[in-house]
């Protein structure tokens, strides 16, 4: 059965603590909607109706879009090992892109990795939990670590570089913001 509750308690937060992934779905009004899976070592609860994400460079840039867009952004963990449960933040989504002062003051929260492009936030008003018994069970081996390899292989002058061929507009021609701080 799915309950909603006005803010995070210790239990969700602690059970949050637990997971190996989340997702974050965004869209603007006239753009595909984009669900990306991240990891959840990244992830951070800032307060009881408010949490954030390292955002690790990747092809492309879509959530930093919607936000400027229009903001609205949902965040799902899902329970893939022990009892099952699915478990929703609603709310609106800010992006504090690297360099910027919102990031200086966010990134001693997180521990920060080659290719964080910024830090992105998410501000909620209903937390959702749901019973997520179709969710199957799967043993979590370990993170990836091509990512943050790949983005030690660029540097920082190859990560700027990136940044402004690949991630300044999403695919649907939306700014993403970012080329304020290549």
């Amino acid at each position: 059965m799915a309950q909603q509750f006005p803010a995070l308690d210790d239990g969700l937060t602690d059970w949050i603590g637990r997971q190996h992934v989340f997702f974050a779905a965004s869209a603007a009004a006239d753009s595909r909607v984009n669900i990306s899976p991240r990891p959840a070592r990244d992830f951070r609860v800032l307060g009881p109706n408010r949490a954030g994400w390292l955002d690790q460079t990747g092809s492309g840039n879509e959530t930093a879009a919607h936000m400027l867009a229009d903001g609205r952004l949902t965040v799902m963990f899902c329970a893939f090992d022990g009892p099952p449960r699915i478990l929703r933040l609603y709310g609106r989504g800010t992006v504090h892109a690297r360099g910027s002062d919102g990031y200086a003051a966010l990134v001693p929260q997180f521990d920060e990795r080659p290719g964080a492009r910024a830090i992105v936030t998410i501000d909620f008003d209903l937390v959702q939990t749901s019973c997520g018994y179709g969710v199957p069970v799967m043993d979590y081996r370990e993170d990836r670590p091509t990512l943050d390899r790949w983005a030690e292989t660029k540097g920082d002058d190859g990560l700027r570089d990136y940044w402004s061929e690949r991630n300044t507009v999403s695919i649907d021609g939306l700014p993403t913001g970012i080329s304020a701080t290549i």
